[in-house]
């Protein structure tokens, strides 16, 4: 059985109030994941790889994965 898995920037859309504040999401799922609040499988863009909008942590937000349950966990905690 696998895993249900999302992108950072799936996982963004999925939260996010509107189109407007995904990027907003991204960031805050980013600084979650990088204050150990939030697990996930993480890539990370090097500078000169950066591509649009930047992340803590230059995380690559189509490449990061976060299980699903690990999300949903993170979000009752942090509505």
């Amino acid at each position: 059985m696998s895993e249900n898995r999302l992108s950072l920037h799936e996982a963004a859309v999925a939260l996010a109030a509107d189109p407007e504040h995904v990027h907003a999401m991204e960031i805050r799922l980013a600084q979650a994941i990088e204050h150990g609040e939030l697990h996930a499988d993480i890539v990370r863009w090097a500078t000169e790889q950066w591509d649009g909008n930047h992340l803590p942590g230059n995380l690559n937000a189509r490449m990061t994965r976060i299980a699903a349950a690990d999300l949903a966990a993170w979000q009752a905690d942090n509505p």
